[in-house]
């Protein structure tokens, strides 16, 4: 007998942990049956050591405010990431609160965002940053400093054996947070399986194929002994990372048409050494290299893993063929298709910076690349740092109408017309921003009944439906509500 279920959702990530507590709260009389392919949920990008942890509120990023030639520096992208990241604090405090979740500190903890940059133009655009960004109700509190005693009191390893005479400038946010989306995502987990979810790890989806009762048959294997299996499901969600792609694909959705990844794997330099870790607390941000990806800014980050604090520099980039970190090495071929093929090579063409930036990133040794972390600490030794694989990231490649194909960074529903299966492509700022993309999901894929859940909705996240940064006052009380519900008070 075929299973029959209302939801199902595959991968065992943030993403799916998300969106299966939002359907539970909403409706727990639902079925929802969760797919993991390997043994434990949060083992791709997830994991804590597959990301860096930010808390991503653009609160650091640059390449949320780049400079446009000379066009005046526009923070809507910055501000509409950090009202999105809002929505995520009170959705998680709400969760704290209803005893979903543990102690914040086990999954979130307090850790100052700050941005530093070096060289009289990359000074001159931080100080212009900062002169719009203060203006912003969601940036009230952010700090700027050209003055070297200043910085050393917000990070000291910044500041040893520096320079003289090198210009030089950093912002500070005390209110940024570091994440462990791999506590949280299992802690999302244990509450949906106490609950009655039916989570089913070791098990890999096949296939996808839409009834004429349109119905989702969902074939599935369990990877010990490939036992074949098969549930139908009024909707589907694939949060399956870079393999999202492939199932979306095998669906035959039209929406997918067009639709190429480019995978792009990273390594991370790990410190546990405690005198090092000491002296640092903060994620500090800056501009990244020519030709390189977003998601590629260098960084050195205080993470909280486990309560362990260490400390991360990076990421270097690689590349692997993989859409995961336990993916197939045909998986970039495999997902070529007539519709998409173009768009891709039309991505290479015109990318030619991003193709020397993996080229120069993959010659680097370990001495290389700890001379690249000698830029943010000059005091760096070798022999302190090791390196750690980080995830598999899948670059959105799709069609442009005016530009023919595009490489696009962030992330990306795609949903078929009648909501009944969805998908989410791409990558970073998405753990950070994964329940304003949930809920943007529920708006699209549940249009009849998402009018009756926008109560309950109110309930978990109270500033649902406003905009925070037009209310100088409501997003002070949301701040500070969030962050004493979460223990980030600072």
């Amino acid at each position: 007998m075929t299973e029959n279920v209302d939801v199902v959702l595959i991968g065992g990530g943030i993403m799916s942990a998300t969106l299966g507590t939002l359907l539970h709260e909403l409706q727990p009389e639902w079925k929802i049956v969760a797919f993991e392919r390997l043994s434990e949920v949060a083992q791709e990008s997830s994991n804590p050591w597959n990301n860096a942890g930010t808390g991503h509120a653009a609160l650091c990023e640059l390449n949320y405010m780049p400079q446009q030639g000379d066009a005046p520096l526009d923070p809507a992208k910055a501000v509409s990431i950090n009202e999105q990241f809002q929505q995520s604090r009170q959705f998680w405090s709400s969760l704290v609160e209803k005893g979903v979740l543990d102690a914040p500190s086990t999954f979130i903890n307090a850790t100052p965002h700050m941005t530093f940059v070096r060289g009289e133009k990359d000074v001159a655009y931080l100080k212009n940053r900062y002169e719009v960004l203060k203006k912003q109700p969601l940036f009230a509190g952010i700090e700027y400093s050209e003055d070297s005693r200043v910085i050393n009191t917000w990070a000291p390893l910044l500041m040893q054996q520096r320079r003289k005479g090198e210009p030089f400038a950093a912002t500070r946010v005390p209110a940024g947070t570091d994440v462990d989306f791999g506590a949280l995502t299992r802690q999302l987990f244990d509450h949906l399986t106490d609950s009655g979810v039916t989570l089913r790890t070791n098990h890999e989806v096949r296939s996808l194929k839409k009834q004429k009762d349109g119905t989702w048959l969902v074939k599935y294997r369990n990877r010990i002994g490939h036992t074949p299996n098969e549930v139908k499901a009024r909707f589907v969600f694939v949060g399956a990372g870079g393999w999202a792609l492939k199932l979306l694909q095998n669906s035959g959705i039209p929406e997918i048409k067009g639709y190429g990844v480019f995978p792009i794997g990273g390594q991370f330099l790990k410190t546990t050494n405690p005198t090092v870790v000491s002296q640092h607390k903060a994620k500090v941000y800056s501009q990244a290299s020519v030709g390189a990806p977003p998601m590629s800014v260098p960084h050195l980050d205080t993470r909280v893993v486990d309560g362990e604090a260490s400390l991360m520099f990076g990421p270097f980039a690689t590349f692997s063929p993989k859409f995961l970190k336990n993916g197939s090495m045909l998986d970039i071929v495999s997902q070529v298709r007539t519709h998409n093929l173009l768009p891709m090579l039309q991505v290479a063409v015109k990318n030619p910076d991003l193709i020397t930036y993996l080229v120069s990133e993959l010659l680097k040794n370990h001495a290389k690349k700890v001379d690249s972390l000698r830029t943010f600490m000059p005091t760096a030794k070798d022999e302190d740092w090791t390196l750690i694989d980080a995830g598999q990231r899948a670059q959105v490649m799709k069609k442009d109408p005016k530009k023919g194909g595009i490489l696009q960074f962030g992330t990306e529903v795609v949903a078929a017309a009648d909501g009944s299966i969805a998908g989410l492509l791409g990558a970073s700022p998405g753990a950070s921003t994964a329940v304003p993309i949930m809920l943007d999901l529920l708006k699209k894929c549940f249009p009849t009944e998402y009018p009756g859940w926008e109560s309950e909705l109110r309930a978990l996240i109270p500033t649902f439906g406003k905009k925070l940064n037009d209310d100088a006052a409501l997003a002070e009380q949301s701040t500070e509500t969030t962050a004493a519900a979460l223990g980030i008070n600072v």
